[in-house]
C-alpha cells in the first residue's frame, strides 16, 4: 500500500512538472513555518495561560472582556512609543537639563506640592510634561516650526492608527461572527465525538477542556431551549409581549433623558465657589465627574433588568443593554464636553488647553479609583460575608455575584473614549491609561477568580465582541469630533507648541515652504480625476470581489448539504442491507 502510494506520489509529481512540483513543495514549506511562527508569537502573548483558565471556569464571554482589555493595553504602549519618540524626546532634547530641573525644582508648584494635586492635576504637574503647557512652541522666526509640526504629526498618527486598528478589528470580527452564526452551528454529535484532545496528558489541562466542552454544552441546549419556547408562543403571546417592549423602551427613553438633566444640574454645581476649604473643591471638582459615573452605574443595572423583561435570547439581551448603555454613556460624556467646550467663564484660566486636559486627567483618575474602590471595598467583603455567614439574611439576599460583562466594558469603551479625547491637551494620558489598564487586569482577575461564580447561562460572543469594537470606534468618533471643535474653539494658542499661533497657521506654513509643487498638483483637477478613477477601479473591484466570494460559499454550503444527504442516504442504505442480512441469517 505504501510503495503504491509512493509510486502515485511520482507518476502525479511527473505529470505536474518538476517546476510545479518545487514550488507547491516551497508553499507548504512557507504554510509550515507561518504556523510555527503563529504558534510561537501566541505563546508570547500576555497573560495566555490566565484566560484559558478563566474561560475554562466562567466561558468565552468573560474571556471576550479581558482579551479585549489587553487589547486595549497594548494600544495604549504603541500610542505611548509613537508620543515618546515624536512629542516628549523633541522637546526635551531642545532643552537645557539641568536649567530645566532647576527651573522645575524651585518652581512654586513644586514648592507647595500637595496630596490634592494628584487628583486635580494641578500644582507642580502643570508644568511637567502630563499635560499641553509642557512643550514649547520653538521658534517661531520661520514658517515652519519643528516643535508644533512633529507634536501635531504625533497626535494625528495616534488617532489615525486609532481607526485603522479598530475599523480592521470590526471589520474581521463580523466577517468572523457572519461566518460562524447560528447557520453553521455545528452538530451536537461532532462536538461528543470529536470535541476532545487525545493529545492532553496534563490533568491541568485536562478539566479546563471538561470545562470548555460543558460550556458549550450549555450554550446549544439554552439556544434550544429558547427556539422551542418561542415557536409555541401564541398570537395572544405575542401581542402582550410586544406591549411589554415598547413600555420597556419607553421608560428607558425616560430614564436616558432623566440622567441628562441630572448631569446638567451637576455641571451647574460645579462652578459654585469653594472658598478655601480644599476638600470641599476637590468634591466641586469631581462632582460632574462622580454624577456621571454614578448614574451610568446605576442605570446600566437598570437595563439589564429591563432586557430581561422583554424576553430575548441571551446575546441579544447582552447586545441590547450594551447598546443602551453606550448610548447613555457616551450622550452623558457628550454632554460632559459640550459643557467643557461652550462654557463661559468670567474667571478664564491662563492656560485653557491645559483645564481640558486637567478635565480628562480627572476623569480617569476617578475611573482608577472607582474600579479599586469596586474590588475591594465591595466585591470582596460582600464573598467575605456570603463565606462566612451564609445563613443570614443579608447574606442570602446578596449571594455571590456573577461578572458583568456588560458594565465591565462599557468601562472599557468610557476609558479609552476619555483617553482619545484628551490625548491632544495631556499627551501623556495614553500612558497613564497604560498604567491603569495593567493594574486592572489584576484587580478583575482577582474579581472574577475569587469573588464571583460562573453564570448559570451562557452565550455565545461572536456578535458581542463585534459590537465591543463597534462602541470602542464610535468613541474615537466622538473624540475626533471633540478635537476639531477645540481646535476652532482656542483661536489662539495660550500655551503649549502653538502658543501665540494656531494650527492653521503653522500647517498651511509648512506646506507652503516645504511642498509648494506637489502642493499644487494635488488641488489641480488632474489629479482629483485620476483620483476619483482609481477609487471608481478599486471600488468595482472589491464589488467583485464580494460577489465571487458569496456565489461560491452559497455553492460550498449546497455541497456541504449534498454530503450530508449522501452520508444520510448511505447510512440507512447500510442499515438496510444489514436487517436484510439478518433476516436471512
Amino acid at each position: 500500500m505504501g510503495d503504491w502510494f509512493l509510486e502515485l506520489q511520482h507518476l502525479q509529481r511527473r505529470s505536474i512538472g518538476y517546476w510545479d512540483s518545487w514550488r507547491r513543495s516551497q508553499q507548504k514549506t512557507r504554510r509550515r513555518l507561518k504556523e510555527q511562527l503563529g504558534g510561537a508569537l501566541s505563546g508570547l502573548l500576555l497573560w495566555k495561560h490566565t484566560l484559558h483558565k478563566i474561560e475554562g471556569q466562567f466561558g468565552v464571554g468573560v474571556k471576550a472582556y479581558f482579551v479585549f482589555l489587553r487589547y486595549l493595553l497594548c494600544l495604549n504602549l504603541l500610542y505611548s512609543i509613537i508620543i515618546t519618540g515624536s512629542v516628549l524626546m523633541p522637546t526635551l532634547t531642545s532643552r537645557n537639563y539641568s536649567e530645566h530641573i532647576f527651573i522645575f525644582l524651585e518652581s512654586p508648584g513644586f514648592q507647595t506640592y500637595s496630596f490634592k494635586d494628584f487628583f486635580v492635576g494641578s500644582g507642580v504637574l502643570e508644568t511637567s510634561p502630563v499635560f499641553h503647557s509642557f512643550y514649547s512652541h520653538g521658534s517661531l522666526d520661520s514658517k515652519c516650526p519643528t516643535s508644533p509640526i512633529l507634536f501635531l504629526l504625533g497626535m494625528i498618527s495616534v488617532l489615525f492608527l486609532s481607526y485603522i486598528m479598530v475599523v480592521r478589528r470590526t471589520v474581521v470580527g463580523y466577517k468572523h461572527s457572519w461566518l460562524t452564526g447560528n447557520r453553521f452551528s455545528s452538530n451536537m454529535s461532532n462536538k461528543v465525538f470529536s470535541g476532545w484532545d487525545f493529545s492532553i496528558q496534563s490533568p491541568e489541562a485536562a478539566s479546563l477542556k471538561h470545562n470548555f466542552i460543558r460550556n458549550e454544552f450549555k450554550m446549544d441546549l439554552e439556544e434550544q431551549t429558547f427556539q422551542q419556547r418561542v415557536q409555541q408562543r401564541t398570537l395572544k403571546h405575542w401581542v402582550q409581549l410586544i406591549l411589554l417592549r415598547v413600555f420597556l423602551n419607553f421608560l428607558v427613553l425616560v430614564l436616558l433623558g432623566s440622567s441628562f438633566i441630572l448631569n446638567f444640574f451637576a455641571r451647574r454645581l460645579s462652578h459654585t465657589e469653594c472658598g478655601n476649604q480644599w476638600t470641599v473643591c476637590l468634591i466641586l471638582k469631581y462632582l460632574p465627574a462622580i454624577t456621571m459615573t454614578t448614574v451610568n452605574y446605576i442605570l446600566l443595572h437598570v437595563f439589564s433588568k429591563i432586557s430581561k423583561l422583554e424576553d430575548y435570547s441571551l446575546t441579544i439581551q447582552l447586545n441590547l443593554t450594551l447598546i443602551r448603555s453606550i448610548f447613555l454613556n457616551l450622550a452623558s460624556l457628550g454632554i460632559y464636553l459640550i459643557f467643557l467646550i461652550v462654557q463661559v467663564s468670567s474667571d478664564k484660566p491662563k492656560c485653557e488647553e491645559n483645564a481640558f486636559g486637567k478635565e480628562m486627567y480627572r476623569l480617569t483618575i476617578l475611573n482608577f479609583l472607582m474600579c479599586f474602590f469596586n474590588a475591594f471595598f465591595v466585591a470582596y467583603p460582600r464573598t467575605l460575608l456570603v463565606e462566612r455567614f451564609p445563613s443570614s439574611n443579608l447574606a442570602q439576599i446578596l449571594g455571590k455575584q456573577q461578572f458583568e460583562i456588560s458594565f465591565n466594558v462599557l468601562d472599557l469603551v468610557n476609558s479609552q473614549t476619555v483617553t482619545w479625547v484628551g490625548v491632544f491637551y495631556c499627551p501623556l494620558l495614553p500612558a497613564i491609561s497604560a498604567i491603569r489598564f495593567l493594574f486592572l487586569f489584576y484587580f478583575k482577575k482577582f474579581t472574577v477568580l475569587r469573588c464571583c461564580v460562573p453564570a448559570q447561562r451562557m452565550f455565545r460572543t461572536a456578535s458581542s465582541s463585534v459590537l465591543f469594537h463597534f462602541m470602542l470606534l464610535l468613541g474615537l468618533f466622538m473624540a475626533m469630533i471633540t478635537l476639531i471643535a477645540n481646535i476652532f474653539r482656542f483661536e489662539q494658542g495660550n500655551c503649549g507648541p502653538f502658543e501665540n499661533t494656531t494650527v492653521f497657521i503653522v500647517t498651511s506654513g509648512c506646506i507652503e515652504e516645504k511642498l509648494p509643487g506637489p502642493l499644487n498638483y494635488i488641488l489641480s483637477e488632474a489629479f482629483a480625476f485620476a483620483l476619483i478613477l482609481a477609487e471608481v477601479v478599486i471600488l468595482t473591484l472589491y464589488v467583485s470581489r464580494r460577489r465571487a466570494n458569496h456565489i461560491a460559499m452559497g455553492r460550498l454550503k449546497d455541497m456541504l448539504v449534498m454530503c450530508s444527504s449522501d452520508k444520510r442516504f448511505l447510512v440507512k442504505q447500510h442499515s438496510a442491507i444489514m436487517r436484510r442480512q439478518q433476516r436471512t441469517c
